[in-house]
């Protein structure tokens, strides 16, 4: 599994010191940008991005929950994301153009399907993009729980990989955590996101919260693999 820490979860106190311990353990950054109106939630920023590049070599993932994409793609450049993810709902008749103009910048394209949107909603750009999130809780908060009707999306989503021989990696946002990674490892995603229920509140210390989060998801594989 590739681990994608959700950095509004993170100790914000201890900005630097978590930075480079991410960097060096996971494979993504994930940085949520919210903008009050697409969700009822103000969160991370261009300007955040810019600090967490100071100090990050490992990708930068920026989940647009906003109502205009469009415009943050260009300081979302300029601040060093890596990849743009986007919801369907904001594209607003531009899925083509913003997906060229991030490639254009150098980044790569994600998607985001809420609980509620079909995958059908993106059949005609799917095979632009190099990453598909699943919201497994309704986007905007941390800490919500569970909608256990997700797990037959994934399982969708994989069939159509692999029957229509793309790439995109299937990663999963929200609720992340001991009670779900077996189900989600069994549907077949690729990455978890983690925040606050599979990573932060492990344990006080980062390192420790790792060891924990690492070997439960080490146990649920196993699992899934032995039965």
């Amino acid at each position: 599994m590739k681990i994608s820490p959700s950095l509004m979860c993170m100790d914000l106190l201890n900005f630097k010191e978590q930075i480079e311990f991410i960097d060096q353990h996971a494979d993504y950054f994930h940085i949520d940008i919210m903008d009050g109106h697409f969700v009822p939630n103000l969160t991370l920023s261009p300007f955040f991005v810019q600090q967490v590049k100071r100090v990050a070599k490992k990708p930068l993932d920026c989940h647009l929950m906003v109502t205009n994409p469009q415009d943050y793609i260009d300081p979302l450049a300029k601040a060093g994301a890596d990849y743009i993810t986007l919801h369907p709902e904001t594209l607003s008749g531009q899925a083509f153009r913003l997906i060229e103009k991030i490639e254009s910048l150098g980044m790569k394209v994600g998607l985001i399907l809420n609980p509620e949107s079909p995958i059908e909603m993106i059949k005609y750009y799917i095979h632009r993009v190099d990453k598909i999130t699943v919201m497994t809780v309704d986007p905007g908060f941390a800490g919500q729980s569970f909608i256990p009707e997700m797990l037959d999306k994934i399982k969708q989503l994989k069939e159509y990989r692999e029957e229509n021989n793309l790439n995109y990696e299937i990663e999963i946002d929200g609720s992340c955590n001991p009670k779900t990674y077996k189900q989600l490892i069994k549907a077949g995603a690729d990455v978890f996101i983690v925040g606050t229920s599979g990573l932060f509140n492990n344990a006080p210390e980062l390192g420790d919260a790792w060891t924990i989060m690492e070997q439960q998801i080490d146990a649920a594989r196993n699992e899934v693999l032995h039965g």
